[in-house]
């Protein structure tokens, strides 16, 4: 295990349409919940990990989120012109991350209960064998998400589940970054990279032990309270 945690993407850049009127007046990642915005909630998860080098990317009401991080220890990737998904993103923030793989890669838009997932991630990393480690949850334990997304195999590696009740991805992995470099397009997401290593049984997946909510919609939003809710009750 390492005994200092790679640099962090938090990805703050997108419109937030599902969430309708609510993201009418401010991103996503500001929103509330139980009275604490997303990002914060975020950002505090990062910080308990002990992770030394966050860059946020910024492009939907990006000064609102600019003013509302001034002052933190964290750098901005802007992406003016158009959001650049996940992919083109993390390539352009690399330079602020110090060039470095594997990163951490960290949607807002989730809430997470129980061990902090950033922490598992590192400790089951394995360099010589893994390209990308997502955190799931089964199908079901996922709240506000179908659980479609990877099969998780007995040696723990990934595959496209391909419409399959499975596991959900639960927005939080280590990612390796060199293959960035070979995407010629600017705009892509980081199931590029999935791709690649899911052919070369590069591809891992661990099981979180706590609970989550995607917050993807006002729907979600109140789901994730309950579960904070929930959370605070059995504590």
């Amino acid at each position: 295990m390492r005994h200092t945690p790679p640099p962090l993407m938090l990805f703050a850049a997108g419109l937030g349409t599902r969430m309708g009127a609510m993201t009418a007046d401010r991103p996503k990642p500001l929103l509330p919940v139980a009275g604490r915005p997303l990002i914060d909630r975020a950002l505090d998860m990062v910080a308990a990990a002990r992770i030394t080098r966050t860059v946020v990317n910024l492009h939907y009401k990006g000064e609102m989120l600019e003013r509302h991080l001034a002052g933190r220890d964290v750098a901005l990737s802007w992406e003016r012109e158009r959001p650049l998904e996940t992919g083109g993103g993390l390539r352009q923030a690399l330079p602020l991350l110090g060039g470095a793989s594997p990163v951490f890669t960290l949607n807002p838009d989730g809430i997470w209960t129980g061990e902090n997932p950033l922490t598992r991630l590192l400790a089951e990393w394995d360099n010589s064998r893994m390209d990308v480690l997502v955190m799931l949850l089964p199908a079901g334990q996922a709240r506000c998400h179908a659980g479609k997304d990877f099969l998780l195999g007995k040696d723990g590696r990934i595959a496209w589940a391909n419409g399959q009740l499975s596991t959900a991805y639960i927005s939080v992995q280590l990612i390796r970054t060199e293959a960035l470099a070979d995407i010629p397009e600017s705009v892509f997401s980081l199931k590029r990279l999935w791709d690649m290593a899911i052919a070369q049984g590069r591809a891992y997946g661990v099981i979180h032990r706590g609970g989550w909510c995607d917050v993807g919609t006002p729907e979600g939003l109140a789901a994730a309270e309950q579960l904070l809710a929930e959370d605070a009750a059995d504590a």
